[in-house]
């Protein structure tokens, strides 16, 4: 039976506005049922048909549930065992940053790469690849001998964990028509927030009553668990790539080009103002040379790459642009707020690491209501612009309320700021990318959605740097003020150590002293605060450039396999031909019309 082909509108390749989206009639196999696959139509108020039962078993949802906490579990588990592991392996401070930051850096570098690949495999191995790795890695970290074991260890765990976020919202786009979703990104994000929040608490327990070795044994059974089910019990359409022809078939070139530029660019913001000055050779060279290599990758994902794994399209047109936009700066500002409260509950409250993971659950359970009751409301009205403006709207008003937080426990503040950020920023895990998702064809979904993933992934990196250069200088220019206060040897420990550092030093001084310590603290942090408002404000703009679109009920199948790729790529060329024709049509017609109005 030849696939029926329909002609539909969303982004299109190079500079294209028009949108297309491919639909094609699957023959029905043991796993997979016929799905019909209708159009979009730009206009809210279509109306709406029955939506089919979709694939996803309930335990697909678990899995994706599962894969996701363990992920996001290690971006801040090791926080409060670090300096446990750094007195167990005697290790350097540039072990101490390399430990904490090897994961964030891999799981960035390799993110884009995940959702190509898996348009060539199929979802479901690629996925179990990730978990493997993210298995090993675990496994190195736990039985290390060495920071740099260690660190070595951390880096695999990263490679896996980029994948299984990636491939997480991916999963779900194949699984959940676009409505559907919603609820499935909703949940995911509540699980991001809880695994960010107890990360800390967990560490810290397991350091002061185990080992800090079962911040990472902790996965092996979980993950364990998640391998087994992935295998037995997640169905999706699986190609019979030949695993040679689908090897070469990978971005190599694409993928090496975008990791190293990741990689030299996070390297610099890495080291600068830390190990090295920011004005040094290194620092410059690194940030440089990673735009340049950056800039590289662009061009050869527009002119080399056959099946590019970030296609610059996803970049020249507002419908797509847009919701990459609003990611960025919602990362940017999540993860700044999630990293720099922390600090302020134990530079200024004097609270524990543990004890200030705690005094998190607010913001927790607020993005957790946030997160919830937009996946309903898109659920149920097909319409997700409105609850990200209002989102973002909140998120402006809750950022800009820390800029008050007080020196002392104030609680209703404490409470009431966290539960505003909390309500604007829980909305906006899921509401850009079915925005994003929603512009583009099926055939797109996991280039977009892994491109989305890297995307926030780098807001992420670069906020907690930016923000600790703000808090770094301001505090500098405050520390004069209060030399008199302090003793010589204490104000020269306070200048030259960094806050998280000098935390503990803090809490066991004198009354007199530590609250002169805090308001310098305080002052820093209000102007980051001030920062990330500003920057929150510009993505709550952004939101309005982001279009319109349906949401359909209708669960749409993606095919994946090489020659899905083959007849995708060609189906772009020719809809790149046929606009190219359309355009020098009209020109030739534009310049008839004139010589005929000259006669």
């Amino acid at each position: 039976m030849e696939p029926e082909k329909l002609d539909m509108k969303t982004d299109g390749g190079g500079n294209d506005d028009t949108v297309y989206e491919s639909a094609e009639t699957l023959r029905p196999s043991t796993k997979q049922r016929q799905v019909e696959v209708e159009d979009h139509i730009p206009d809210d108020d279509r109306p709406l048909e029955e939506e089919e039962e979709g694939d996803a078993q309930p335990s697909g949802e678990a899995l994706h549930q599962l894969a996701t906490f363990l992920a996001a579990l290690d971006m801040t588990i090791v926080t409060t065992a670090l300096p446990t592991i750094v007195e167990h392996f005697n290790a350097s401070e540039s072990d101490y940053s390399w430990i904490g930051s090897a994961y964030l850096l891999a799981s960035a570098a390799s993110s884009p790469s995940w959702g190509k690949i898996s348009d060539i495999f199929g979802r479901k191995p690629v996925l179990l690849v990730a978990n493997v790795i993210f298995l090993i890695g675990s496994l190195i970290c736990g039985v290390s001998k060495s920071a740099q074991m260690l660190i070595g260890g951390r880096v695999v765990q990263g490679l896996g964990g980029g994948g299984l976020l990636s491939m997480v919202n991916i999963c779900i786009g194949d699984l959940f028509s676009m409505r559907e979703r919603s609820m499935m990104y909703a949940v995911i994000g509540i699980v991001w927030a809880i695994a960010g929040a107890i990360g800390p608490i967990f560490g810290g327990l397991f350091t002061q009553y185990a080992t800090w070795r079962w911040c990472f044994y902790i996965n092996l059974p979980a993950d364990g668990v998640a391998l087994v089910s992935i295998f037995f019990f997640l169905r999706v359409e699986t190609p019979k790539t030949p695993f040679f022809e689908g090897i070469c078939g990978i971005d190599w070139l694409g993928s090496l080009t975008s990791a190293g530029g990741t990689v030299m660019f996070l390297l610099g913001l890495n080291y600068g103002g830390s190990s090295h000055p920011w004005d040094s050779a290194i620092v410059i060279c690194l940030i440089v040379f990673g735009v340049v290599t950056w800039a590289l990758f662009m061009l050869i994902q527009a002119k080399i790459s056959r099946y590019p794994i970030s296609p610059p399209w996803l970049f020249t047109s507002q419908r797509t642009l847009a919701p990459f936009l609003v990611c960025f700066i919602h990362g940017f500002n999540y993860t700044g707020m999630t990293y720099f409260l922390p600090l302020y509950f134990q530079t200024v409250l004097g609270a524990t690491p543990i004890l200030s993971g705690v005094y998190l659950f607010p913001l927790v359970v607020s993005v957790a209501i946030g997160s919830m009751a937009v996946g309903i409301i898109i659920r149920r009205t097909g319409r997700y612009r409105p609850p990200l403006w209002i989102g973002m709207g909140f998120f402006v008003l809750g950022l800009g309320l820390y800029i008050d937080l007080p020196y002392g426990h104030n609680w209703a503040k404490i409470i009431i700021y966290q539960g505003i950020a909390g309500l604007g920023s829980g909305p906006n895990f899921q509401a850009p990318l079915i925005a994003l998702q929603s512009q583009i064809r099926p055939a797109d979904i996991a280039t977009a959605t892994s491109t989305f993933a890297f995307t926030r992934n780098m807001g992420s990196a670069i906020s907690v740097v930016i923000g600790g250069v703000i808090f770094q200088n301001v505090m500098q220019k405050k520390l004069p003020n209060i030399r008199d206060q302090l003793p010589a040897d204490l104000y020269r420990q306070v200048s030259e150590s960094s806050p998280g550092a000098m935390a503990s030093i803090v809490r066991d001084l004198p009354k007199a002293e530590s609250r002169a310590i805090q308001r310098v603290y305080k002052d820093s942090l209000k102007m980051v605060w001030v920062f990330f408002t500003a920057m929150c404000a510009v993505g709550f703009l952004c939101g309005f450039l982001i279009r319109k679109k349906s949401l359909d009920q209708k669960h749409k199948v993606t095919k994946t396999g090489l020659e899905a790729q083959k007849e995708a790529r060609e189906e772009r060329l020719r809809e790149k031909r046929e606009k190219k024709a359309r355009k020098e049509g009209k020109q030739q017609s534009d310049v008839e019309n004139g010589v005929v109005e000259k006669h």
